[in-house]
C-alpha cells in the first residue's frame, strides 16, 4: 500500500508547476520516505522496490534536465552589457532613449518570426513595458543599436507601444534608489503575426500564445 502511496505522490509531482518548486525538492517531499531508515531499505522487499521507484525518479528527473540544457541553445546577448550586468547610461533616458544592439543564436528549426518585449518588473506601479517589436524576419540574428523610433523598421520588422504611449525603446529611467532589472525577452514564433503596429505588449502575448517555439532572455540592471 505504501509503494501505490508513492507511485500515486510521484504521478502528482508532475501535476505541480515545477517552475515554482524545483523538480528535486517536490521528490524529497515524497509521502513515507522522510520516516524511513537507512537499515530499513537494505532489510525489507518493500524499501528495494521503493529504491528502484526512486532511482527511476532520479532517471527522469535527469533526462528532465537534459532536455532544458537542450532548449537553452537559443541565446540573447548584447554587446553593450554582460548578462545580469548594469545596462550603460548611453541606453537610458538621460541619453537619449538609444536602444542597444542585440544578437541571438541558435534559433529552432521553422521559426517564421522573432518578437521582442523589453519589461521591468521593478517599477514602483508594476511592470513597465520598455519595448515592444514584433514580426523581425526568420532570417534575423539581432538588431542594430539606436533603432529609429517608428512604427516599421527597414528590415520590415514593427514596433509597438512601450510604456508610455510611444512607439519605440524607452531606456531605463528609475527613480533614485533601488536596483531595477530590464528583462530583453526573446521569442521564436511559428509565424509572422497580424497586428496593428501600435500594439502593446499584452497585444503582443495574446496573439503569441501557441505560436512560440523558443523564447530567450537577457537581463540588464540599472540604478539611479
Amino acid at each position: 500500500m505504501e509503494l501505490l502511496a508513492l507511485l500515486r505522490a510521484y504521478a502528482s509531482i508532475n501535476r505541480l508547476d515545477t517552475e515554482c518548486y524545483p523538480r528535486q525538492f517536490l521528490i524529497a517531499k515524497l509521502p513515507s520516505m522522510k520516516h524511513t531508515a537507512v537499515s530499513d531499505f537494505a532489510r525489507t522487499r518493500r524499501a528495494r522496490a521503493i529504491s528502484t521507484v526512486m532511482l527511476l525518479v532520479t532517471a527522469q528527473v535527469f533526462l528532465a534536465g537534459g532536455l532544458a540544457r537542450a532548449d537553452s541553445s537559443f541565446t540573447l546577448t548584447s554587446p553593450a552589457f554582460n548578462p545580469g550586468e548594469p545596462i550603460p547610461t548611453d541606453f537610458s533616458c538621460a541619453a537619449g532613449d538609444h536602444s542597444p544592439a542585440l544578437r541571438w543564436t541558435g534559433a529552432p528549426a521553422g521559426t517564421k518570426s522573432f518578437a521582442l518585449i523589453v519589461e521591468d518588473p521593478d517599477a514602483p506601479m508594476g511592470t513597465f513595458i520598455h519595448w515592444v517589436v514584433f514580426n523581425l524576419p526568420a532570417g534575423a540574428s539581432g538588431m542594430a543599436a539606436d533603432a529609429p523610433k517608428t512604427p516599421q523598421l527597414a528590415d520590415g520588422a514593427k514596433q509597438g507601444s512601450n510604456g508610455m504611449g510611444a512607439v519605440g525603446y524607452k531606456g531605463p529611467c528609475p527613480p533614485p534608489g533601488k536596483t531595477h532589472h530590464y528583462h530583453f525577452e526573446l521569442f521564436a514564433l511559428d509565424n509572422s503575426l497580424q497586428l496593428p503596429s501600435d500594439a502593446d505588449a499584452a497585444s503582443l502575448r495574446a496573439a503569441m500564445q501557441n505560436h512560440v517555439k523558443a523564447s530567450a532572455e537577457l537581463v540588464g540592471t540599472f540604478q539611479r
